[in-house]
């Protein structure tokens, strides 16, 4: 009697709920509820974090700060959505993953503050810098590492050697003279001077770039007390294979030294049409060697009398055209004959025939 009078409660207790007659009821009250919580904006500390993020993105990258100011306002929008979720919200996880963006980026910005310091660069080495380098646009940072790691600063005083002609070898260094003056000379004989500022030996270097083993064919004297840069040949051109921009700076530099001591050179056996191809064109000097420059009196067989030309101030080109009897033995003038001879070896091939005929 007891589970009779039992079974109509549990038929009623297990009957599903009855859905409604009318469609989209049930789903409208639903929605309802769980879009409850976006009739609330949040704090104005979250917007300004946004905003901060924002105007990071819009920073344009051809700004020169641009990396530093973005990092500046993501750190900003960070702090932002810190305080945000510690003192609003309440909510740990928001705090803790914008702690560690926080973090990264304050680590980023001091890098790159660290690598805009100023770079502290000798006294000694300033002149140089100024006057060689910074025109090209070497940073100080890479003007550091070039004279930093492999370079020495070297003295003579006066009236010692640099370089001794035919003994010297020129696969050693390569100097920037910094303070005094040099004297160049040929067996005896001044050429010119090398003021500071002024790469020493920049024509052996040119000149024996793809030859080694040369000796110097000049001797070059410290007429006063200097003090030079001087680098490692061996250990400068490696460094300058690992980096193209500083080797095309040296490049330049070297080619436009060289082509200063050219015009102070006045070198008599340089015809006029070459001084106006170099004067057009400086790159050529990187094709000339100095050392046959400067030894150019050497290549011919009246080299007292073309150095006593020099020393006159008169012109050896000219000498030599004024005494035709002085020519070498190993170029002889072509004759008119064998000039003609050229032209009219065909018709010395034909049989005799007329000129009609031909």
């Amino acid at each position: 009697m007891s589970s009779t009078a039992e079974l109509p409660y549990l038929i009623y207790t297990t009957l599903p709920t009855m859905h409604s007659s009318r469609p989209g009821l049930h789903t409208v009250e639903l929605n309802a509820t769980v879009c409850q919580d976006w009739e609330h904006s949040h704090h104005l500390l979250f917007h300004l974090g946004n905003v901060s993020l924002l105007l990071g993105l819009l920073i344009p990258t051809t700004l020169g700060l641009h990396m530093i100011l973005l990092r500046l306002l993501l750190m900003t929008g960070c702090s932002l959505f810190i305080a945000w979720a510690t003192l609003y919200r309440c909510n740990l996880d928001v705090m803790v993953w914008n702690v560690v963006f926080l973090v990264v980026h304050f680590m980023h910005f001091f890098f790159l503050l660290y690598k805009r310091r100023p770079i502290k660069i000798d006294r000694e080495l300033r002149s140089v810098y100024k006057r060689m380098f910074e025109p090209l646009h070497v940073q100080e940072a890479l003007f550091q590492r070039l004279t930093g790691q492999f370079c020495t600063i070297q003295t003579l005083k006066k009236s010692q050697t640099y370089a001794a002609e035919d003994k010297t070898s020129v696969d050693e260094r390569l100097s920037i003279l910094l303070k005094g003056k040099m004297k160049v000379s040929y067996r005896g004989h001044f050429l010119h001077n090398i003021y500071a500022n002024s790469f020493i030996d920049s024509p052996e270097f040119r000149s024996t770039e793809m030859q080694r083993g040369e000796k110097f064919q000049v001797t070059i004297v410290a007429e006063e007390n200097c003090k030079f840069l001087c680098w490692s040949r061996e250990r400068l051109t490696y460094f300058l294979e690992s980096d193209t921009f500083l080797s095309e700076v040296f490049r330049h530099l070297i080619g436009k030294d060289i082509t200063n001591k050219l015009y102070s050179l006045n070198d008599p056996t340089l015809s006029d049409k070459a001084v106006k191809k170099i004067d057009r064109q400086p790159s050529l000097c990187s094709q000339l060697s100095m050392m046959q420059m400067r030894n150019s009196m050497a290549s011919t067989s009246d080299t007292d009398d073309v150095l006593n030309q020099i020393l006159r101030g008169g012109s050896a080109g000219s000498s030599f055209q004024k005494s035709p009897g002085k020519s070498s033995t190993k170029m002889k003038p072509i004759e008119e004959g064998i000039e003609n001879d050229v032209f009219e070896e065909p018709f010395q091939s034909l049989p005799n025939t007329s000129r009609e005929e031909v």
